[in-house]
């Protein structure tokens, strides 16, 4: 029965993936969402349902339009196949339960907002939100006793600011120079879903990755000094969700306490 599940979410997830894709492409540009059809970027061909099925169309395709044959970005089935990647290691790691589900959701904000914080410099204000909606959610589902929240719900709301606030304070200093302040908003909506604990551990993870990863960039493909730090706190926000207890665990071993 767990397989199917599994099998389920991973299909769920790459569906929600191919919605993740015309997120990415649309909302930069300040596209509605839903006005208009799916289309070919390159000869605005409108795809019918037989090309819109997630990750099989592209691979049906070979990677060009059924139209012009001009190559589609393999964005799309990366995407669609690591949102539903995404879902499977989550119900496998965290359990089929409440949390996994809001787990997911968050999973598929940030893999969006990578993508294009990563292109663009900037966190769309409507990610944060949703991340925050998310942890509104939590803290009633503890609420409810629908879960257990591992500790005291004020811990959770601590999480809140934990972090923000500090890089809050960063970002007024330097005047946005320092930190960005989506970074900074995504940092407090998802303390609140994380608790402090596991979003001190996230930033600084996020920093970590960001340091090794932006170093390696700079020698290899020249990358500039400035840095989009949303894609290294979201994989800190990731690694933090997914091992993070295991992860506390094990340090607060090694020292001893």
């Amino acid at each position: 029965m767990d397989i199917v599940i599994y099998v389920i979410a991973f299909l769920f997830g790459i569906v929600i993936g191919s919605f993740l894709n015309v997120v990415i492409f649309r909302v930069p540009k300040g596209e509605d969402l839903a006005s208009r059809r799916s289309h070919c970027m390159s000869c605005g061909y409108q795809l019918r349902w037989f090309d819109l099925i997630p990750l099989f169309s592209w691979i049906i395709l070979r990677g060009h339009c059924r139209k012009c044959h001009e190559k589609i970005s393999v964005q799309y089935p990366i995407v669609e196949a690591l949102n539903g990647a995404l879902y499977v290691v989550i119900l496998l790691l965290c359990g089929i339960n409440v949390v996994s589900v809001i787990y997911c959701l968050c999973a598929s904000a940030l893999l969006a907002l990578s993508v294009i914080d990563f292109r663009t410099y900037i966190i769309p204000i409507g990610f944060n939100i949703f991340i925050l909606s998310l942890g509104v959610i939590r803290v009633v589902c503890g609420l409810l006793n629908l879960d257990d929240l591992f500790g005291s719900i004020w811990l959770y709301i601590i999480g809140m600011f934990a972090v923000s606030v500090p890089l809050g304070i960063l970002w007024f200093i330097s005047k946005g120079r320092a930190i960005g302040g989506g970074d900074v908003k995504l940092m407090g909506a998802a303390g609140l879903l994380l608790g402090w604990k596991l979003i001190i551990l996230a930033f600084v993870l996020g920093c970590i990755i960001g340091s090794i990863i932006h170093i390696v960039r700079m020698k290899i493909s020249k990358a500039g000094r400035v840095l989009a730090m949303g894609p290294y706190l979201a994989a800190g926000i990731l690694i933090a969700i997914l091992f993070g207890e295991r992860l506390l665990g094990w340090y607060t071993g090694f020292i001893g306490l």
